[in-house]
């Protein structure tokens, strides 16, 4: 079986709310923040690798009052907040140990995704990845699927992708991939041995 895994939520953790309350005290800039910068389509353009990071940081900063130098701190943090989560880990290399093909789809900035493969060893793990702000397309745009089908000559029906979002899933279920959608490593794990596949 060919597994695809998201990262964030699923390989490393990603909890947007935290992230923020960690790096501003006031609740309502706290929501300000949430809403003008996490949940703005400047975010999904960074993670398209559309938008350049210093012009993310200045629109940012005009939407939300902070300074530049507070929008651009706060930027900085979201890679070192990507971090592994263990039983997703061993749960590839045990599904790797089985002979199953990993790969990785993710949508993905720029620095974070450096930061994880400068930091991190479980890339060996995964026989190809495709991260969104390398090809320009993010899920769940229909053409990210097809890259990935495309490079690594996968049959959807012989693909099974593991994802957080229910809206990615659909997408993907849609050229004939199988899913699973992760809530916890040890919920996926039931899952994918009821499928046969630990």
């Amino acid at each position: 079986m060919n597994i695809v895994f998201d990262l964030g939520g699923v390989v490393v953790s990603w909890e947007p709310a935290a992230l923020v309350a960690g790096a501003f005290a006031d609740p309502a800039v706290q929501a300000r923040v949430l809403r003008e910068i996490l949940g703005h389509p400047d975010w999904l353009a960074l993670d398209r690798g559309t938008l350049p990071l210093q012009d993310a940081i200045a629109r940012g900063a005009e939407r939300t009052g902070l300074s530049v130098s507070e929008v651009a701190e706060f930027l900085h943090r979201v890679p070192a907040a990507l971090v592994p989560i263990p039983d997703t880990v061993a749960l590839l290399y045990r599904l790797k140990a089985k002979g199953h093909r990993l790969f990785c789809l993710s949508n993905m900035h720029v620095a974070s995704i450096e930061h994880l493969e400068k930091t991190y060893a479980f890339w060996d793990l995964f026989e190809g990845k495709v991260i969104s702000c390398r090809i320009h397309l993010i899920k769940p745009e229909p053409g990210i699927y097809a890259h990935l089908l495309e490079k690594h000559k996968l049959k959807g029906p012989e693909t099974l992708f593991i994802d957080d979002v229910e809206v990615n899933l659909q997408a993907a279920a849609r050229f004939g991939i199988q899913t699973i959608k992760f809530e916890s490593p040890a919920q996926c794990e039931l899952q994918l041995q009821a499928l046969g596949c630990i």
